[in-house]
């Protein structure tokens, strides 16, 4: 098939997904758009490749995605913005007929009454709602494909087809040792994103319960991560991965658990009392603007802090369970990102160049006729060796990315 990629958003992810994606040759054309055009401009004018197309768009709008497909008769559409825009761009991908993906999924609401023991809306509703509309026309929305979610989830379905009879508990476990110079605090990936991560209810499955909250930064756990990184305490972290692992695996248990660190913690709880952390708009001296838009605005581009930036990123899954010997089974499979490496070969920080790695993998398959599927799809649907053989395997067949597993004390 002619494979005509439209990425929406030229920020740190949109960025690397397309340095990454240039070296492959699956896609015809790969159109980069952002409200602001001149981000787009300035990427493909740097990175100098004919297939690049620069755009603009307002990703808040359906039929201003719509009109950009049509225009450029879009087939794949990657969505790389923050996940407020995740309706209106999936909504018109899908009145375009074009296939969609996106690394972060449709937004949640807590709980009106109960938020730290009951879920209100979920990560990812409002677009499972809609995966009748996508499966009747026989159309794909692939959901959750970045790195977390997305690879965690493919270490997920790899697991349980290849190395466990049966799962007690898919941890996801994400840490890294990374230090930014010359910045008292400066994420390594989108404050908005994180702020809506961190603040609200984490979400937890169990079998018997289903979903349920409790408080965020709850359950603090140190984890020992690979490749140098080490030690990290971990602690519950609202993510998609644990809404879609459920609906794909027969995971008897499903958490997520994020190293932020003290410091990082802290600053998010003094955001959450001084009401930084709201989105809604106040006014300021007659302007109506959002909290969390001003401390976005008032931190570095995590897109521009590779050159100051040192260390690696872990993202993984711990499963523990019983491994197809019959064997009790305590195993992490993981992928990690060194920065140094990240910048000398692509010009990306490593956070973002490991989140945009997989949803470009997950194109190729789907050019390739390796994964398909129809209807609001999470990384579980599809097959993992071919994807995990691709990331690892070397170039020019592969990503050149190998990823890993470590067996843990039971």
């Amino acid at each position: 098939m002619t494979v005509r990629i439209l990425i929406v958003g030229a920020g740190g992810v949109g960025s690397a997904a397309v340095r990454i994606a240039v070296r492959r040759s699956f896609f015809e054309t790969l159109v980069v758009a952002d409200y602001d055009p001149a981000r787009p401009e300035r990427l493909v004018a740097e990175v100098g490749d004919d297939r690049l197309v620069a755009a603009q768009v307002d990703g808040s709008s359906a039929d201003s995605v719509v009109a950009l497909i049509r225009e450029h008769r879009i087939t794949h559409v990657l969505n790389a913005v923050d996940p407020r825009f995740v309706m209106p761009i999936f909504d018109g991908a899908f009145a375009a007929g074009a296939t969609y993906l996106d690394m972060a999924m449709s937004l949640s609401k807590p709980h009106p009454e109960n938020p730290y023991v009951e879920t209100g809306v979920k990560l990812g509703d409002e677009q499972f709602a809609k995966a009748d509309e996508w499966e009747a026309e026989g159309r794909l929305a692939l959901v959750g494909i970045g790195v977390e979610p997305g690879l965690s989830d493919v270490f997920a379905r790899y697991a349980e087809d290849e190395l466990f009879s049966e799962i007690d508990e898919l941890g996801v476990r994400d840490g890294a040792n990374l230090v930014v110079a010359g910045y008292d605090f400066a994420p390594s990936f989108s404050i908005w994103t994180t702020i809506e991560e961190c603040l609200n209810p984490p979400v937890v499955f169990e079998e018997e319960r289903g979903w349920y909250t409790t408080a965020p930064f709850s359950e603090p756990e140190v984890f020992d991560f690979p490749e140098g990184i080490g030690a990290v305490e971990c602690v519950n972290v609202e993510h998609e991965e644990v809404l879609l692992m459920p609906r794909w695996t027969k995971a008897k248990r499903v958490t997520f658990k994020y190293g932020l660190g003290d410091e990082f913690i802290d600053v998010l709880k003094t955001l959450h009392k001084l009401g930084l952390d709201k989105t809604e708009p106040v006014m300021v001296k007659g302007v109506a603007v959002s909290p969390r838009d001003v401390v976005a605005a008032a931190l570095p581009d995590p897109a521009t802090l590779g050159d100051t930036m040192s260390g690696k990123t872990c993202a993984g899954v711990w499963v523990r369970g019983t491994g197809t010997d019959g064997q009790p089974r305590s195993t992490y499979l993981y992928h990690v990102a060194d920065n140094e490496q990240t910048m000398a070969e692509y010009g990306s920080q490593a956070v973002v160049w490991q989140t945009a790695i997989n949803p470009v993998i997950a194109l190729e398959l789907l050019a390739t006729g390796v994964w398909t599927g129809t209807g609001v799809l999470g990384p579980e649907a599809f097959p993992a060796k071919p994807f995990l053989d691709l990331l690892a395997g070397p170039a020019p067949f592969g990503y050149d990315s190998p990823w890993g597993l470590e067996e843990k004390p039971l």
